[in-house]
């Protein structure tokens, strides 16, 4: 198993997981955007660049960041959500390049279930099930997902990631209080930072490349009595429900990842 793993986006997800690597005798490159984190990622035995990938070319030393690791895990959201313009496949575009000239053999792509449309009837979706994207977002993560796993230049796995959640970040504290909300009888589809840490080793661990993984945590209540129930146990006002009109959803199926990779999640949805 190679000891050195390039991390293309250290933030959230990718800090800890850089920590965790590094912890279990990796060698690791992690960049950020920011130059204030850069001494953060030092202390942390991460060796740090600063990286801005627009869709006209990458902003930094992109080259010695990729420099002998032949692993990448590419860890950088559309961000969408700020910036409705932003031009994601055109960033990724701009990378693509860069791996190729780079020893990196195998990548890990950090990608998202919103490739999966919400439905009337929560369908149960499994990685069989054809990505039917709604969103911006989701579009631009499923064309980006596509190009990855036809380059010829090195083995991608896509992982796609239910909704993130950890002890400092949750879906209850941005919906606390809010009135009217939609699809309240849908089911929740969540994952924990410690398991999203957990299957990227995995699949580092077990040379897993070529796959495509749902990652989410079981079981699915519906998000009114999950959200409701979970803001009451945080002491935050409660969220309130339209149930009068049909909800949307699905219900994300995690059992290749279980099977393939003989993996068990550690953190269940109370």
């Amino acid at each position: 198993m190679n000891k050195r793993i390039s991390i293309i986006g250290c933030g959230w997800l990718g800090f800890p997981l850089a920590q965790e690597l590094v912890k279990k005798g990796f060698a690791i490159k992690g960049s950020t955007t920011s130059k204030d984190k850069l001494e953060l990622l030092f202390k942390a035995q991460i060796e740090a660049f600063q990286l801005r990938i627009t869709p006209e070319g990458v902003i930094g030393n992109i080259r010695e960041c990729l420099s002998k690791s032949d692993v990448l895990v590419l860890n950088i959201p559309p961000g969408l959500r700020r910036n409705p313009d932003a031009n994601y496949v055109g960033q990724i575009e701009s990378l693509i390049p860069n791996i190729e000239a780079s020893s990196i053999q195998k990548v890990i792509f950090v990608s998202s279930t919103s490739v999966y449309a919400d439905e009337i009837g929560f369908p149960e979706i499994t990685e069989q099930t054809k990505p039917n994207p709604t969103s911006e977002s989701g579009k631009q993560l499923l064309i980006v997902e596509k190009m990855l796993q036809k380059n010829p230049n090195f083995e991608c796995t896509v992982l796609r990631f239910a909704g993130l959640y950890g002890n400092d970040r949750h879906p209850a504290k941005q919906l606390s209080g809010k009135t009217k909300l939609q699809n309240g009888e849908a089911p929740v589809n969540l994952i924990h930072l410690t398991d999203c840490i957990n299957i990227i080793f995995e699949i580092i661990r077990q040379d897993c490349f070529g796959e495509t993984f749902n990652a989410c945590t079981t079981p699915h209540p519906t998000k009114a009595s999950y959200y409701v129930s979970l803001c009451k146990d945080m002491n935050l006002a409660l969220p309130s429900y339209d149930l009068a009109q049909e909800s949307k959803g699905k219900i994300i199926n995690s059992h290749k990842l279980e099977q393939l990779l003989n993996y068990k999640f550690q953190i269940k949805l109370q």
